[in-house]
């Protein structure tokens, strides 16, 4: 018979943090469960859409399944804006660690918006990606963010690395207007505005109420992912900081100056 050797001390370990991990997921995990309750509602009222538009493949392909991701990315680059300009005027890091969660958060967005907008592209326009004026905006702007979030891995100084960023953070935003009203300065496939427009909203009343829902329903699945991903931004600037101060004299530093005096 033979004995396989355990690690308590690894096993006891390992669930300590498995522990740790359940409890700082505890407030999120209580957000997304309001937010899934959110959209669950939402569909409820989609009751009042045509059935054309909740039993058929067009409920899939509904054109309010891009928005709600899109809003969540604009509000998402305005917060980054928002921080990363307290930032310059406070230089405090607490504002950097808002503008860096927001972005991230923001940046999954538009990728989801980009690519729900492909799936409803294709049976619609018959391709899956076209260089229509919002789509290469809304790429570029994806990639601009990318960048933003690489920038910020290029130092590990923390004060360096947020004055960096929060310069881009505070240029990038002007993409936001540029991607929504790229349909009205330019010729595109997209339709107009239906709700930001200066003559209202021009929807129908079912359908403005199930957009609505979903907006607050997803804003509140943001809420909770800015909490934990700020708490995440913070105890990874103290892990930076204590690597930081843990690090032993740096090559040359014991050199020092000849004498050249003499002993004079």
């Amino acid at each position: 018979m033979y004995c396989i050797p355990v690690n308590l001390e690894f096993v006891v370990k390992d669930r300590s943090k498995i522990q740790k991990l359940w409890e700082l997921t505890e407030g999120f995990r209580l957000t997304f469960s309001i937010a899934i309750g959110s959209m669950a509602c939402g569909y409820v009222f989609m009751f009042g859409v045509p059935l054309v538009a909740k039993f058929s493949i067009d409920a899939i392909l509904d054109p309010q399944n891009v928005v709600t991701p899109a809003w969540l990315a604009y509000l998402a680059f305005g917060v980054t804006m928002f921080g990363s300009g307290m930032y310059l005027w406070k230089k405090n890091l607490m504002w950097d660690r808002l503008a860096h969660s927001s972005a991230e958060i923001g940046v999954f967005f538009t990728g989801l918006a980009i690519s729900l907008g492909m799936i409803w592209a294709k049976p619609t326009w018959g391709v899956w990606w076209t260089w229509d004026a919002r789509l290469t905006l809304t790429a570029i702007m994806f990639f601009v963010y990318l960048g933003y979030l690489a920038l910020r891995r290029t130092t590990d100084d923390l004060d360096l690395r947020a004055k960096r960023a929060s310069i881009l953070g505070v240029v990038a935003v002007i993409q936001v207007p540029l991607v929504h009203f790229s349909v009205v300065w330019w010729r595109s496939l997209h339709q107009a505005p239906t709700i930001l427009r200066p003559e209202g909203p021009e929807m129908d009343t079912s359908m403005a109420v199930t957009l609505l829902i979903a907006v607050v329903s997803f804003s509140v699945m943001y809420a909770a992912m800015m909490i934990k991903r700020m708490e995440l931004a913070s105890l990874d600037n103290e892990l930076t900081i204590e690597e930081q101060s843990d690090r032993g004299p740096a090559a040359g530093d014991a050199v020092v100056a000849p004498d050249l005096t003499g002993g004079a």
